[in-house]
């Protein structure tokens, strides 16, 4: 029985706090998955749609980027992905009568639980200056609209494109082409605030922004290590990976402040071992560190391979160092230099502890390092993920069979949108392959990423907002001041499935474009349709929808920029030359132009028939080839750096809980956390409880603290509840969208500029 959308905000006064769990997924996370499934699509339409996810003659997975193996399961999703499916396939609408029946305020004082679970968007909708609720449109006026106001900026560069991670190759490349022929590089990007410093750090020192692994390296590796990650919640199925790999006999350390059950022990449900026999111990080793002290980690074990180096030799791959990198004499150095006390300053861990972490790595043949955004969301997250590639030089562990790095990607094809061109800084070379291909000259001027396009909006100097997919009000920091720079644009424009936020926190004009999903068929007059999307290990695969859409005249993504193409570039002197109807009616006519831009999409269609997967080119792990200025792999030398916390102040970083996808919150629970019914809490030391003046349960305002230019500046989140929790001593968790606004709009990482969502000094009032 397909249940109601809830009529009311998430109620935090039946929040409820127990034990954390110590063991994920098992036959739990089956049910909770089911219920979920069966409260948003029935019985029925739950079985059709759930089996056919990630399977070859199905369609990609909305939720994660983690890869499947070539031979597929019967369930080839994990809990949170069939809650990723439920959300989108759902059998809930949102008709123009849900719009006439709740004003723009009504809609502004809900919370994101409760837009997003009303369902799918199925008509154009319009809010004109002054208005006080959407209207219905038809598609021309919205597409026409749009347009005219594109073709009236005085500047291509006060116009904004912002890209989801959930957009298609095709939707992808398409946009980017748009964007460009329009005459901007404005593509800001859900990148820019999640895994900008892996690319920014990987290009650097390999010469590409993308990891160096597969699946079958994962299975490979001697040693696995997985920091500032948790798989458990944010990529389930790597924890199957995991598995195997243990069952190979690799070891498995995993850093991290909070100890996820993810991370400890797993209950594959697939199998009766893990159904009703125990499971798999997954970490060897937990080491609990300190918020940012991972450089400093990473520094240590680097550290002591080089001293056992000089003591017993055999540590360091001599061969590998002399022949593929270059900066080791500077890199020793600067290891050698920095102290064991600075390093258990940063890290909270004794030079034993370290010590014997680095004795793990020295005793692997085959190391893989995987994160996400524990590592990547610090001021010093650039030359943390340098340390990390450090070390993996040491040993020469990348370019081999079961080592390398492995960052982990979030939404399922944000690697895919980079590697189309959604990026605010082309190189000069796609955008060459992109004039050939179209006839005309693209912009080189670098465009805003999001940082700078919130920038930009807040000035006045933005007057027009488009978002891909997304939402870009709750996923960005400084929710404030992001609001009130929304305010400030003409029109604003959303190509969404479903509502949220953003469709709430208008320009004074906005549009609202209801979109297809990954789980709709897409039938355009070229016949049905597919999509590509490629995994966070660089493998590229088809994707189609087999369910009825919600509305019989929903467009595509495709079908949306294709429109706009065609009109924006009408009687335009410097537009790309394409037949826009033949591009919206045959998707492989994209992929042909995707082939003769894109290195490594030679044969685009023949190779994604029939199911297969092709790997695209990746320099260091096909032939250990680094596109660096030396032509090598690149060690290099980096100041320690770690978070210093006032007296009286802890520190905050903000996280998803497991009933989450990013801004998409799926339920009100946190079960493996111990949280019920609510979602805001500070997860908190209890001895730091004590020194603070407060008890366990007390609800406090949040304030955090930010050295400006102009001074000290806060911003305060309301009524948070302290929840006594096992985390290192002054540093605390809570969940975003809703402590976004604690997060400073200009503190952000060095070089990437990814907001710093990890390390927020804040303190907290009492409520009274």
């Amino acid at each position: 029985m397909v249940t109601k959308p809830p009529t009311q905000n998430i109620d935090e006064s039946q929040l409820t706090v127990g034990d954390p769990k110590t063991r994920a997924v098992g036959i739990p996370a089956v049910l909770h998955a089911l219920k979920m499934s069966v409260d948003q699509m029935g019985a029925v339409r739950t079985a059709q749609t759930l089996l056919r996810v990630n399977q070859k003659d199905g369609f990609d997975c909305p939720g994660c980027a983690w890869p499947e193996e070539d031979k597929r399961h019967l369930a080839e999703f994990c809990e949170n992905g069939a809650k990723a499916v439920a959300e989108e396939a759902t059998i809930r609408r949102v008709e123009p009568a849900f719009f006439r029946e709740n004003s723009l305020d009504d809609l502004r004082s809900r919370d994101d639980w409760w837009l997003g679970q009303q369902g799918r968007l199925t008509t154009p909708m319009m809010l004109d200056e002054g208005d006080t609720h959407y209207r219905p449109i038809s598609w021309s006026t919205a597409l026409d609209t749009i347009a005219d106001h594109l073709r009236e900026l005085s500047d291509p560069n006060e116009a904004v494109f912002y890209t989801s991670g959930r957009a298609s190759n095709e939707s992808a490349f398409l946009y980017q082409l748009l964007v460009r022929g329009f005459g901007t590089n404005n593509l800001p990007d859900c990148s820019n605030m999640c895994h900008e410093s892996s690319g920014s750090a990987l290009t650097e020192t390999i010469g590409i922004g993308k990891g160096t692994v597969s699946i079958t390296d994962i299975h490979e590796a001697d040693l696995l290590i997985v920091a500032g990650q948790n798989p458990g919640t944010n990529h389930p199925r790597m924890l199957s990976a995991l598995e195997k790999a243990k069952k190979r006999g690799a070891r498995i350390i995993a850093i991290n402040p909070l100890p996820e059950a993810g991370l400890l022990h797993f209950d594959n449900p697939q199998t009766p071992h893990g159904a009703i026999l125990g499971g798999t111990k997954l970490a060897d080793d937990f080491v609990q560190i300190r918020l940012g002290g991972d450089q400093a980690l990473f520094q240590a074990i680097g550290k002591h391979l080089l001293e056992q180096e000089a003591l017993h030799g055999g540590v360091v791959d001599q061969r590998f160092v002399a022949s593929h990198t270059s900066g080791f004499d500077a890199y020793a150095g600067s290891v050698a230099e920095v102290s064991w006390s600075d390093l258990e300053r940063a890290t909270g861990l004794s030079e034993e502890r370290m010590r014997a972490i680095a004795e793990q790595v020295r005793a692997s043949q085959a190391t893989i390092v995987c994160w996400a955004m524990g590592l990547t969301q610090h001021k010093h997250s650039v030359p943390t993920l340098r340390e990390v590639v450090n070390v993996l030089l040491l040993q020469g562990s990348i370019g081999r069979p079961g080592a390398g790095v492995c960052p982990v990607r979030g939404h399922s094809n944000v690697q895919g949108d980079r590697t189309m061109g959604i990026y605010e800084k082309p190189s000069e070379s796609f955008l060459q392959a992109l004039d050939d291909a179209y006839a005309f000259s693209a912009p080189r001027e670098h465009g805003y990423d999001t940082v700078a396009a919130i920038r930009a909006m807040r000035d006045g100097d933005v007057r027009f907002f488009m978002g891909l997919g997304g939402n870009f009000v709750s996923a960005t920091p400084d929710t404030d001041v992001v609001e009130a720079a929304m305010a400030k644009v003409d029109l604003t424009v959303q190509i969404s499935t479903k509502l949220n936020r953003s469709h709430v926190v208008t320009g004074t004009r906005a549009i609202i474009l209801p979109v297809l999903g990954r789980t709709d068929r897409d039938i355009r007059k070229g016949g049905e349709q597919r999509v590509t999307v490629e995994d966070s290990m660089g493998a590229v695969h088809a994707s189609r929808g087999r369910l009825s859409p919600p509305a019989a005249d929903l467009l595509s993504e495709v079908a949306i920029i294709a429109g706009l193409c065609e009109r924006v570039f009408r009687d335009r002197a410097n537009a790309p030359r394409a037949d826009w109807a033949a591009l919206e009616g045959d998707y492989a006519l994209i992929r042909d132009g995707i082939s003769r831009v894109v290195p490594g999409f030679g044969d685009y269609e023949e190779r994604i028939q029939g199911g297969r997967t092709f790997f695209l080119p990746n320099g260091p792990r096909d032939a250990r080839r680094f596109d660096t200025p030396t032509g090598k792999a690149m060690f290099t030398a980096n100041p320690l750096e770690y978070p210093h916390i006032p007296e009286g102040r802890v520190l905050l970083q903000t996280l998803r809980s497991h009933d989450q996808y990013n801004t998409t919150i799926y339920g009100k629970d946190d079960r493996y956390r111990g949280i019920h019914g609510g979602r805001r809490v500070v997860l908190i030391n209890a001895e730091d409880i004590d020194d603070l003046g407060f008890h366990d349960g007390d609800i406090v305002d949040i304030v955090s603290e930010w050295q400006g230019p102009e001074g000290r500046e806060e911003r305060r989140a309301e009524a948070f509840r302290l929840v006594a929790y096992d985390t290192p001593r002054r540093n605390v968790a809570a969940y975003y969208p809703e402590t976004n606004v604690l997060v400073p709009l200009e503190s952000y990482a060095d070089i990437s500029g990814t907001p710093t969502s990890k390390a927020v000094v804040v303190r907290f009032e009492s409520r009274g």
